[in-house]
């Protein structure tokens, strides 16, 4: 008889097979973290192409989807909130090459009066909503910045 632990546990199987942690990703990727959760890492930056902006987001961790409705990106912070919408409606997470790690990139349009809104919020919540699915991500604070 076969049995299943992640079933018991409602994990996905990425979630129980996996032995990641949010460190192991920090420490793998070169970049800066924007933001973590209980099993992902985003990284985040803006960009701008042609006249329109992006917040580009970069989600790496045991999270897993797969979208044809698109995404919406919500910032929370003291006294301040800024919702944004995904450029694409389409986009899926990739595999990475290490066990029960995935990589979701998802562009974001955000109008250019919002960049510097956003720029000088003290954030507390960052917030992906996919289909039915939150993902919540607190703002990421290096030791180094807090010294």
């Amino acid at each position: 008889m076969a049995f299943s632990l992640s079933k018991l546990f409602n994990k996905t199987n990425s979630e129980a097979l996996s032995n990641d942690s949010i460190e192991a990703i920090i420490r793998d990727v070169k970049n800066k973290p924007f933001g973590t959760s209980e099993n992902n890492v985003l990284f985040a930056g803006l960009n701008e192409l042609g006249g329109y902006y992006f917040f580009q987001t970069i989600i790496v961790g045991a999270l897993s989807l797969k979208s044809k409705t698109g995404a919406s990106l919500l910032f929370k912070g003291e006294n301040f909130e800024l919702k944004l919408k995904s450029d694409m409606p389409e986009f899926e997470s990739e595999s990475s090459d290490i066990k029960g790690r995935n990589v979701t990139k998802i562009d974001f349009q955000i109008e250019e009066r919002d960049i510097s809104l956003l720029e000088k919020a003290q954030l507390s919540s960052i917030t992906i909503k996919v289909k039915k699915q939150d993902i919540l991500f607190t703002k990421y604070h290096s030791s180094e910045e807090e010294e």
